[in-house]
């Protein structure tokens, strides 16, 4: 039975603090606690006493590393306070947090301004759709200027930031941000709470306040503004929960924080085939443990142990794909007497925990690498698995992290078929968008391939990241599209088709133009006027690109893109010949194609072929034993007919030469015909006896004159208005027609269906009866019938009995008194047709007809409309159709149809 969620509100909020590193983001945080009552002592980054500075190393360093929750009590509301990192290297710990605000509170220091690092985090909370209060911090700095600052921000990040500290004119500085509170602020002269507290939920407004977080100024009046402009979140009954981080506490017991987004999460309650030991509500590091949650808190819980960050529990969605990822790769190492098997087993634990983590085990040289976000990063992992393992890990530098894609489109093919097993996988793969990264699809008919195995074949496709052949480096921005493949009703199991699926994606890639692509920062630099010749030439020099400077005060201000390998340590040179008055802040973009391919892989040396892990040969079978196939040799060995990939160059030329051989075969067509005629004239008269055609009109003298027991071929009688007939063999010609052969492979209802419509189109044409005869005798108690379908008939016969008999008793009825032409290819069956007084003809003179007449329509029947349009008649129905509805558009006052047998 089908459950309504029913939507009720809830008293919890959820904001997160984000900012860029030194903003002030945690003291604020403590501000905030200490003027709610959550702490009675306000605490200090620097004299690491801050409530929300848990871990040691972030007490040393003064810099958050890992997120954490505080809980508040406003005026009329609970809020449930996310603090994050600030520092580049975190950021995907942050990133995981976005997914479960109602709000985001974005710190900017009046002294940095927008940075780079702020310009992605507004990229995020927009990617991400979260509404945004700002707090620029530091107000009580010299030279702090709110006026300057607010332009600032609404340069580059939203204009319609605007200044809620500020009362004086407020209504009318809102109402230049949206037209209908524009409209709203003409009529009344003031705008209603409720529309501004829609404005800032829905992204179209972004309240700014201004003040000191360390000297306790503007927090009040902040607080106050945070919990007037918020909307309270509402949720459904039916449970659901979204999983953020995965975290261990100090018993090692293990952490799973997650946001319940409806329903009520009870302790004891099975999730799964898990069952919730304890719930806890965690502020700073102590905890409360409750017996449910309600919906919009966030809290913690144990006993679920196969959780991951971004899982959705319960109707809750899986969260999107990260955006922001590693691009720098360490090789980890540790002292000789460390088994480094055991040792990767237990960072696995920690990469579960840190989701910016991500270890890559190297099967050839045993070793363990790990990709990260940066230097401090690195130094962070080193005091954890020190803390945590009592063991010293060693990090040799770092290179890029590199990635490939395709830049044309090939067919890749894999086969799997060792004795008793078969599968075998047809793959399109082409170009992808930029940064869209790996997208599967599917384009197979279920009549080749069931649906189950399918998306079995999409479930290994999206089961592991694909090696590209330069490098050995992920593949992305490519679409993989599955569009054939063949199973054994006996043989074929599920780890056939991975083996399958695999080995047609690396097949394809060896065909394929592979492009290598490199991480790309986007920076803006901040020099003084003097050093912008240096840092354009160093730009250059980087393989990187700039916009024209821009002039701030006695800055001059430089923005572009350039390679992450050549920009790593730029900081320091920078630093260097500014004499400290010169920044650079690096955000990364993106991936784009490597400015030194050709090095990077003549230095990595990355074998594809050698790479049997990911082998691009196929297995076939032959006298009862499995042997491989070289991937350059699997379309000669496949089972399915493959697609052939063609150049723009070679498309047109194959159209021109398929015109030219079928105006050669048309004009042969007519210079055979008659040779045609006289040879099956001649199998005739072997048959039946001689055959004498002759003139009607001295038909007494030809009797007296004609042989004693010779057969006489005599044309009917002219009639008046003879009635024409056209049987037509459907099979016959579906298999006749390459076009419907190759389309029945694949479809044979739809060769049908099309073949239907041709005939449908032509009797319009022709005017003559037409009768479609399709076989049906194999079917079990299959009765003779027939179906009108648009103009002409379609005739199925009955059980044990062919068309070829069919047609055969029809002629033999009318042939005589009707004019009785039969397309069929089937030699013997032409000369029976012959005998019972029909015309034959063969599919290949059908299909000629057709186009024959397909050509006339196009000369003859061209219709003008009143606007002067050219509309032409072509051969499909569909067409005409269509052609004929724009006409009547155009001509209101005229109705053109077209009658059932096409008589308009």
């Amino acid at each position: 039975m089908e459950q309504t969620a029913q939507i009720k509100e809830c008293a919890h909020t959820v904001a997160g603090i984000v900012a860029h590193v030194d903003a002030g983001k945690t003291t604020l945080a403590e501000s905030m606690l200490y003027l709610t009552g959550g702490t009675r002592k306000l605490g200090r980054v620097d004299h690491k006493d801050a409530f929300l500075d848990t871990y040691e190393l972030e007490k040393n360093r003064g810099i958050t590393i890992f997120s954490k929750q505080a809980e508040l009590n406003l005026k009329n509301r609970k809020l449930t306070l996310l603090d994050t990192p600030g520092h580049v290297d975190f950021s995907a710990e942050m990133e995981r947090t976005l997914q479960v605000l109602d709000y985001a509170i974005l710190v900017i220091s009046v002294a940095d301004g927008v940075s780079g690092h702020v310009q992605t985090l507004w990229r995020l909370l927009k990617q991400y759709n979260v509404p945004v209060f700002l707090f620029i911090n530091k107000m009580d700095q010299p030279g702090a200027d709110k006026e300057e600052t607010l332009l600032q921000l609404q340069k580059r990040l939203d204009g319609r930031c605007v200044d809620f500290s500020d009362l004086e004119n407020f209504d009318e500085r809102l109402a230049e941000t949206d037209e209908e509170l524009l409209e709203q602020f003409f009529e009344t002269g003031k705008i209603r709470l409720e529309h501004i507290k829609k404005q800032i939920k829905d992204r179209k407004l972004f309240p700014c306040y201004f003040g000191s977080a360390l000297k306790m100024q503007g927090i009040t009046e902040f607080l106050e503004g945070f919990e007037m402009y918020t909307t309270v979140p509402v949720y459904g009954d039916l449970f659901g929960a979204r999983v953020f981080k995965i975290a261990r506490d100090a018993q090692g017991k293990r952490l799973t924080y997650l946001k319940v987004t409806g329903g009520v999460l009870k302790a004891k309650q099975v999730i799964g085939e898990e069952k919730i030991d304890q719930i806890r509500v965690y502020s700073g590091a102590s905890f409360t443990s409750v017996s449910e949650a309600q919906p919009g808190m966030v809290c913690a819980v144990t006993g679920l142990n196969d959780t991951v960050t971004g899982q959705g529990l319960g109707c809750e969605i899986q969260a999107q794909t990260p955006i922001l990822e590693p691009v720098l790769t360490y090789c980890v190492s540790f002292s000789p007497e460390i088994d480094i098997h055991e040792m990767y087993r237990k960072l696995s634990v920690l990469e579960e925990e840190e989701p910016q983590l991500q270890l890559v085990w190297q099967e050839e040289t045993s070793e363990i690498h790990a990709r990260v976000m940066g230097e401090v990063q690195i130094e962070i992992l080193q005091s954890l698995i020190r803390e945590r393992f009592g063991v010293e890990a060693f990090f040799t530098s770092g290179s890029i992290i590199y990635k490939e894609t395709v830049e044309n489109t090939v067919e890749g093919i894999g086969h799997f078929e060792p004795l008793r097993h078969y599968a075998e996988v047809h793959l399109l793969i082409e170009p992808g968008e930029p940064g869209s990264g790996m997208v599967y699809e599917t384009n197979c008919s279920e009549d080749l391939l069931s649906k189950n195995w399918q998306r079995l074949i999409i479930t290994h496709l999206e089961e592991k990241k694909h090696k590209g052949v330069l490098t050995g480096s992920e593949l992305t921005d490519t679409k993989i599209t599955l569009i054939a493949g063949r199973a054994h009703i006996k043989h074929t199991e599920g780890g056939d088709f991975r083996q399958a699926t695999y080995r047609a994606v690396r097949q394809g890639l060896m065909q394929a133009k592979s492009r290598l692509l490199e991480p790309v920062y986007a920076y803006r630099l901040e020099i003084p006027s003097e050093c912008i010749g240096r840092a354009m030439t160093d730009i250059q020099q980087m393989c990187g690109t700039f916009s024209a400077p821009e002039q701030e005060g006695e800055l001059s201000i430089l923005s572009g893109t350039a390679p992450v390998s050549t920009m790593r340590g730029y900081q320091r040179e920078v630093v260097a010949y500014s004499r400290g008055h010169g920044r650079l802040f690096c955000t990364l973009k993106g991936y784009a194609p490597c400015h030194n391919e050709e090095e990077v892989v003549e230095h990595i040396g990355y074998l594809p072929e050698a790479d049997l892990s990911n082998t691009p040969d196929s297995v076939f079978c032959a006298h009862g034993a499995g042997f491989v196939v070289p991937w350059y040799e699997v379309p000669d060995y496949m089972h399915i007919e493959g697609m052939e990939q063609e150049s723009e160059e070679e498309k047109m030329l194959r159209a021109a030469n398929e015109a030219k051989r079928a105006k050669q075969e048309i004009v042969r067509s007519l210079e055979d015909y008659e040779a045609e005629n006289e040879e099956l004239k001649q199998i005739f008269e072997r048959t039946y006896g001689p055959v004498k055609v002759y003139r009607q009109d001295d038909e007494e003298q030809y009797q007296s004159s004609a042989p004693k027991g010779a057969s006489t071929y005599r044309p009917a009688k002219k009639k008046q208005q003879e009635e024409e007939y056209l049987l037509v063999d459907g099979y016959n010609i579906i298999f006749g027609w390459p076009e419907l052969n190759e389309l029945s492979k694949t479809d044979i209802a739809a060769a049908r269906l099309t073949l239907m419509d041709i005939l449908s189109n032509y009797q319009g044409y022709s005017k003559c009866k037409l009768i479609l005869v399709f076989d049906a005798y194999k079917v079990p108690g299959g009765t003779e019938h027939v179906e009108k379908y648009h103009n002409i008939y379609i005739v199925y016969t009955k059980e044990a009995e062919t068309a070829d008999q069919y047609i055969e008793k029809t002629v033999h009825a009318m042939g005589r008194k009707h004019r009785v032409t039969v397309a069929t290819s089937d030699g013997l069956e032409q000369v029976i047709i012959l005998g019972q007084g029909g015309v034959r003809m063969s599919a290949l003179g059908l299909k000629k007809q057709i186009e024959s007449a397909g050509h006339e329509i196009r000369e003859m029947c061209t219709t003008k409309s009143d606007s002067g349009k050219v509309y032409l008649f072509h051969e499909t129905s569909d067409d005409v159709k269509k052609k004929l509805d724009e006409i009547r558009l155009e001509k209101n006052d005229k109705k053109i149809d077209i009658g059932k047998q096409g008589e308009k």
